[in-house]
């Protein structure tokens, strides 16, 4: 079984250019629906942008929330796919 946050990764890699998962979302999507904040935490880490995009995860409430480049970096990505 793989861990957790290969979970994570290989849901997040999945998600469409112009769309968006929450955090609730993926921790859900990857087997453990109450670790959202585990998931932030996992994303904080990603060192492959390009295969997991993860400035596509955003919080329930619809903000972007966090980013390892900044969340004016996220929001701009985000604007740039059409997902915001």
């Amino acid at each position: 079984m793989s861990s957790f946050s290969e979970r994570v990764y290989s849901v997040v890699a999945k998600i469409p250019k112009g769309k968006t998962m929450t955090y609730k979302e993926v921790a859900t999507a990857a087997g453990k629906p109450k670790a959202c904040r585990a998931v932030g935490n996992i994303l904080n880490k990603n060192q492959d942008t390009k295969r997991v995009p993860c400035h596509r995860v955003i919080g329930s409430d619809g903000k972007t929330g966090g980013y390892a480049f900044g969340e004016k970096e996220k929001a701009k990505l985000l604007r740039s796919e059409g997902a915001i």
